[in-house]
């Protein structure tokens, strides 16, 4: 099973995606699929600001001891011209590696893939919590109310959530959906939570502090939706 995972934010000036994303998906992703084990990738747009367009690349891996084996530092060591000329159009880049702590699946899961590949559309929070009693609560959230609701809530393949192994923030949630509009309808209602008091989500979210890009909301071009 694919337990770990390794996640690329970054940013690319909108003049060189064309030719960065040819790379990338091309060159770049063949590369890492073929190490020891990779099980997956996937790459998704993001929104950002006016005049870059945000990424979030995704690899799954066997254990987080995939992508330590060579680490992501040794890695860049060994880099070709080629590639350090694409890696240097990366703006903002941020990475961390993560454990799989658990999953569940929801009525969309067969929409996952091609294989193990993560959904269509995804919602990547990356985050601290300001105490370990803000952590016992926020965990029993996440085990008695938000992973029941996900694994019920149409339109939602899944969703992981993960600890941080290399990475600034220690938690991290990764939800899978089929579309960006079925995560709008369905989901949006629920995240609205976090803006009312009154709601353990409410209660919970103004204690973490957030990665500057999460929750990430992102629509996969690669591999492509239709395949």
């Amino acid at each position: 099973m694919d337990r770990g995972i390794w996640a690329i934010w970054y940013d690319i000036l909108d003049e060189q995606g064309t030719a960065y994303l040819e790379w990338f998906h091309a060159v770049h992703i063949p590369e890492k699929l073929a190490r020891a084990g990779y099980l997956w990738a996937a790459h998704y747009r993001i929104a950002r600001e006016a005049a870059h367009t945000g990424y979030l690349a995704l690899f799954g891996g066997e254990t987080t001891h995939t992508f330590l084996n060579p680490s992501p530092q040794q890695l860049l060591k060994r880099q070709s011209d080629e590639t350090k000329r694409f890696m240097g159009m990366r703006r903002n880049a941020a990475a961390c590696i993560l454990a799989e702590e658990i999953r569940v699946e929801g009525p969309a899961a067969a929409q996952r893939g091609p294989g193990l590949t993560t959904g269509p559309a995804i919602q990547f929070g990356n985050y601290s919590a300001a105490s370990a009693i803000v952590e016992d609560d926020l965990n029993a959230w996440y085990a008695q109310e938000r992973l029941p609701l996900l694994s019920k809530l149409p339109g939602c393949i899944g969703a992981r959530k993960l600890l941080t192994t290399v990475g600034q923030y220690k938690h991290a949630i990764l939800h899978e959906f089929e579309s960006l509009d079925m995560r709008e309808h369905h989901f949006g209602p629920h995240e609205a939570q976090a803006r009312d008091p009154a709601t353990w989500m409410g209660r919970i979210r103004p204690q973490l502090t957030h990665a500057p890009r999460s929750p990430a909301v992102g629509l996969r071009l690669w591999p492509p939706l239709s395949a």
